[in-house]
């Protein structure tokens, strides 16, 4: 089985999500061996706003110059890798309410008419079923259902909405949130967030 592993916070050293994203890899490879792990930071090799062409490649329209060719090949790499994932580990902290703008170039990138979803006669069909996504979370404040500020929760609310439409149901969130709220409350989300981690089955 293959385990992709996606790192999107342009914090480096200073993130929250990607020792957490580390951690929920390895529990995951050290309760069910034998699984490939990819592996793509999209802060370190940003993907870039997608395209026209990019996008008229997708329906099957051939790009007419080799940089707009080069972005095509890496785009069905992308999404070869996603196809081909059984667990999809994300780490995605909010930034503003909603996505680092990285990780929202990667999902324009996996949710593809005719490969992850299809339109009908019944209405839209999600075709990437049988998948598993952990998104590790991390919020400066508390956006968690019935606080105060869960109006403003465009980024957990935004996953779990793209994910079902293309089919994938089996989400779960791995959330520390209260991050700029003091040390106490820091060191109790990261405790939280690590010991949500251990419990996870393969």
């Amino acid at each position: 089985m293959t385990l992709l592993h996606i790192d999107s916070s342009i914090l480096a050293t200073q993130s929250t999500t990607r020792p957490l994203t580390a951690a929920t890899v390895k529990h995951l490879t050290s309760v069910a061996s034998g699984q490939t792990v990819t592996y793509r930071d999209l802060a370190e090799s940003p993907l870039g706003d997608l395209s026209g062409p990019e996008f008229l490649a997708f329906q099957g329209v051939e790009p007419q110059d080799d940089i707009t060719k080069q972005k095509v090949a890496r785009n069905s790499e992308i999404l070869e890798e996603f196809l081909a994932a059984k667990t999809v580990v994300i780490g995605a902290p909010m930034y503003n309410f909603s996505l680092p703008s990285q990780l929202k170039s990667w999902i324009d990138r996996v949710t593809v008419a005719g490969k992850t979803f299809r339109y009908s006669a019944n209405g839209v069909e999600g075709l990437a079923g049988g998948k598993r996504v952990i998104v590790v979370s991390s919020r400066g404040g508390i956006y968690s259902e019935g606080a105060a500020a869960a109006p403003l929760d465009h980024q957990e609310t935004y996953l779990r909405g793209v994910f079902g439409f293309i089919g994938i149901t089996d989400v779960t969130f791995i959330r520390a949130e209260g991050l700029a709220l003091g040390e106490h409350s820091r060191n109790a989300a990261l405790q939280s967030a690590h010991a949500e981690i251990t419990k996870l089955v393969a």
